[in-house]
């Protein structure tokens, strides 16, 4: 995407979203904040997918593991005496950072399909092991005493607070994945996806890269987690189902793969349809199924492809 169209669309979507307490106050409607900070986190987790899709090629099945340490560690930190956001943050990336190390490490020998299938293991294994976790409330999973703390204070109790505190994290997170994929870092993981011998041949390993990314998305994707803990006040072993990496999949492809804004707008329109058809019918994800199909007949680049084709862009 060209650069100026890049950042203008980032200015509207995040300018959108800075504004939108105000008008949930105008319409006397709150549920809005609510719907919007979940929307935020779920953007956050599509954009850490995309920046291994989109400029790895690397179809991780798997993300909404992450997804899981990220919200347990709000749990097992707070059951701890720990509440602070901060640390409930630095945990989350503690306990993602060696997942990711040692099953991208493993599923980085494969490519393909056999990729896509051992992410997903490596998350249902995951997912097995919380719910086994009677500890925590297995598959019922468990109820926080309290959101998390801010400077010590229980800031995050309103709202509109930790919509803005998700806010900004989800405008660091772009920041940081922009920065490394338009440095040398990000050329090489793009030269990986492109073809990996070419890159071997000019003496560039795939493999250190493709590892390091694979990283920095599970960190990413456990930030996310961390905040939807906070905004259900409630963790269990669904979120990091594999339906859940599925949905991540299908807002990283209706925003356009490799595309960093566009994984933002995919999220929150996924989202948005499914607010809106859920409450229109119970069988709501045939209409969604439908749209995405549309999108992707239309579009190789979904929707933000298509609004580059409205505005006269290539």
């Amino acid at each position: 995407m060209n650069p100026r169209i890049r950042n203008i669309a980032a200015l509207v979507v995040f300018g959108s979203f800075a504004i939108l307490p105000l008008l949930a106050q105008v319409l006397g409607d709150s549920f809005l904040i609510v719907v919007a900070t979940r929307i935020l986190a779920f953007a956050i987790a599509a954009l850490a997918l995309d920046l291994i899709l989109g400029y790895g090629g690397m179809v991780s099945f798997g993300h909404a593991a992450y997804l899981g340490l990220g919200a347990y560690s709000v749990a097992m930190l707070s059951r701890a005496g720990i509440t602070d956001l901060g640390l409930h943050l630095l945990g989350g990336i503690a306990m993602a950072t060696p997942f990711a190390l040692i099953t991208g490490a493993i599923s980085l020998r494969t490519r393909g399909v056999y990729f896509i299938m051992i992410t997903l293991a490596f998350a249902q294994m995951a997912y097995f092991f919380f719910v086994s976790l009677s500890a925590y409330g297995g598959d019922d999973g468990v109820t926080l005493a309290a959101r998390s703390t801010l400077l010590g204070q229980p800031l995050l109790e309103n709202d509109t607070t930790l919509f803005y505190a998700t806010l900004a994290l989800l405008i660091a997170a772009y920041l940081l994945a922009l920065r490394i994929t338009g440095s040398r870092f990000g050329r090489v993981l793009t030269g990986t996806r492109e073809n990996p011998l070419r890159m071997q041949a000019i003496g560039f390993s795939p493999f250190p890269y493709q590892l390091t990314a694979y990283v920095i998305s599970g960190c990413i994707a456990s930030v996310a987690g961390v905040m939807l803990a906070n905004q259900t006040e409630f963790v269990s072993p669904a979120l990091m189902n594999w339906h859940r990496s599925g949905e991540l999949i299908v807002m990283v492809v209706l925003g356009g793969i490799g595309n960093l804004i566009g994984a933002v707008g995919g999220a929150v329109i996924a989202l948005l349809l499914e607010e809106w058809l859920s409450r229109m019918s119970e069988h709501w994800p045939l209409f969604f199924g439908l749209f995405l199909v549309i999108v992707v007949l239309a579009s190789r680049d979904g929707i933000s492809g298509l609004i580059r084709r409205i505005g006269g862009g290539k």
